[in-house]
């Protein structure tokens, strides 16, 4: 079979490594309020970076969700398949349409090297399928490797500090009162432990703990707390 292009490696990468046609998936997203760049422009711009190249786009997906994090987007998780299958390169129009992240991008990057695909977010140059592309992603993913550790010094120093003046350490359930309500509620109703977590996970009301999905055992927690 046809070998795939490299997606990742030295800046050294011949000529042809950089204009061998690949199988592109795009991603667009706009978000929940409105979004002054749509679809149809960012599908555009997609469409024709793959007719410049001579890429073969194979399809663009499309979310409707914020962009503070890459999570709870299925046309993202697609494109990610797809990549995984065989595709060889991700394309989006605009960096703030895949992620307003730096860590977030910087574990797309990481990814993208670890199984052998490219990223190409084409208002900032980022172009991993030529060498200048693979050398600002680095960069990049260097960044945001940085600030993952910034953040860890910080959150140990806060800690360290906070143990020695004699403060209590360990998270704090904060599930509001109307809440556990709605719990005991629906349990007193008959609801199963399965059918409250899924209606709370439909009405996305995060977790005591400001996680994203609830479990059976996640609400069982919280009635046993509730007595």
């Amino acid at each position: 079979g046809t070998q795939r292009p490299r997606a990742v490696g030295a800046a050294g990468a011949t000529a042809q490594e950089v204009s061998a046609p690949m199988r592109a998936i795009g991603y667009a997203r706009v978000s929940t309020n409105g979004q002054e760049y749509g679809l149809e422009a960012q599908e555009s711009r997609i469409s024709e970076w793959a007719q410049e190249g001579g890429h073969e786009l194979i399809g663009i997906e499309s979310d409707r969700a914020s962009g503070r994090s890459t999570r709870r987007r299925p046309g993202l998780d697609r494109c990610l398949a797809e990549l995984r299958n065989g595709a060889d390169v991700l394309v989006v129009a605009k960096l703030d349409r895949l992620s307003r992240s730096a860590l977030d991008f910087g574990k797309l990057v990481e990814q993208s090297q670890r199984e052998g695909w490219s990223l190409a977010v084409l208002d900032i140059g980022v172009d991993m399928t030529t060498p200048h592309g693979r050398l600002v992603a680095g960069i990049l993913a260097q960044v945001a490797q940085w600030e993952r550790e910034l953040i860890g010094a910080r959150t140990k120093d806060a800690l360290a500090e906070a143990k020695g003046a004699g403060v209590r350490l360990g998270r704090r359930p904060a599930l509001p009162t109307r809440v556990v309500k709605r719990i005991k509620r629906e349990r007193e109703k008959g609801a199963t432990l399965a059918a409250i977590a899924d209606g709370l996970n439909t009405d996305g009301i995060p977790t005591a703990h400001g996680g994203e999905r609830w479990w059976p055992a996640t609400v069982r927690t919280v009635l046993r707390r509730a007595g």
